[in-house]
Parts: structure tokens; C-alpha cells; sequence
């Protein structure tokens, strides 16, 4: 009878603990993802910005076409993209186009003293520093899950239950290396 006892609590702690290690690896997953759709929500506002800044660009840089191209190019590429790994390329992409952009917007005083535009462009600015916290709490958020789905003894269950591994945001290697300024 005592035996039986005995493996009846070792049973009922074994689904305890399995069911406690699968609620939690869900709850590492869900914030993932919604770390991920935080990150979403900026980049729909930076495209959201970017069709205004450009326009008004135009009116002072109409023979600066390639600039406006290639931040339209860019844009576009950036809200097609799927997966992070691909959305991190083209997000990359367009940071250097826009980058180019306010290079350029440098060469005309007037467009820099423009309201507007000054309005826009501290917008984008202030929406690249939460692109970028956003980042900054998904990688963080992927690396807990992560931690979590490989340690012992809970990568069993992660194994069970199918846990994937999520891709982590990373900057390219371009963006890695100092940005050269010449006069």
C-alpha cells in the first residue's frame, strides 16, 4: 500500500512539474511574439513617416531623385519582408537609405529650416530610438525562451511539445563598422 502511495505522488509531481514547465515555456513563447508585434507596431509607424518626410524632400531636392528612389525602394522592401532574419536585412537597408537621406536634406538650408520637415524628422528620430528598444526587448525576450526551452529538465518537454527556436533581431555587418565622415 505504501508503495503504491509513493508512486502515486511521484506520478501526480512528474504531471505537475510537466505541466508547470509547458505553461511556462507558453508564457516565454507568447512574450516573444509579442515582443516581436511590439517591434511591428514602430516599423509600421516609420513607414508611416517616411511618405511625408519624402514629400517634403521633394519640393526642396527635386534633382535628388536617387536619394527619394532609393528610400522608396527601401521602404517597400522593409514592409514586404517576412521572418527576422530577412526583416533585419531590410530593415538595415532602409536605416542606410534614410540615413543618405538626411545626409542630403544637410545640403539644403532651407529644407533644414523647414518646420515640417524638422517636425518629421525628429518623429523618425524619436521612432528609430523605440525600433531600436524594441530590438533591444526582443532579442532579451528570445533569450529567456531560448534559456528556458534548453535547460534541463525542461528541454524534454520542450522537445515534446515541438518548442522552436526563435531567430534573434541582429544588426548587419555593414552597420557594425564606424560610419566614415570626410569633409
Amino acid at each position: 500500500m505504501t508503495a503504491l502511495i509513493v508512486i502515486v505522488v511521484v506520478v501526480l509531481l512528474a504531471l505537475v512539474w510537466a505541466v508547470a514547465s509547458y505553461n511556462g515555456l507558453v508564457t516565454q513563447r507568447n512574450r516573444v511574439q509579442n515582443a516581436w508585434s511590439t517591434i511591428d507596431v514602430q516599423l509600421k509607424r516609420r513607414y508611416d513617416l517616411i511618405p511625408n518626410l519624402l514629400e517634403t524632400v521633394k519640393g526642396y531636392a527635386e534633382h535628388e531623385r536617387e536619394v527619394l528612389t532609393s528610400v522608396t525602394r527601401a521602404r517597400t522592401a522593409a514592409m514586404e519582408a517576412t521572418g527576422v532574419q530577412e526583416q533585419a536585412a531590410a530593415e538595415n537597408e532602409l536605416s542606410r537609405a534614410l540615413f543618405n537621406l538626411r545626409a542630403t536634406a544637410e545640403d539644403y538650408p532651407d529644407l533644414k529650416a523647414s518646420e515640417q520637415f524638422g517636425q518629421l524628422q525628429e518623429e523618425l528620430t524619436n521612432t528609430e530610438d523605440k525600433i531600436a528598444f524594441a530590438r533591444q526587448a526582443y532579442n532579451d525576450t528570445v533569450n529567456r525562451y531560448d534559456t528556458k526551452r534548453q535547460k534541463v529538465p525542461t528541454n524534454i518537454i520542450a522537445g515534446i511539445a515541438n518548442f522552436e527556436a526563435y531567430e534573434y533581431f541582429e544588426a548587419d555587418a555593414d552597420s557594425r563598422s564606424p560610419v566614415q565622415v570626410k569633409f
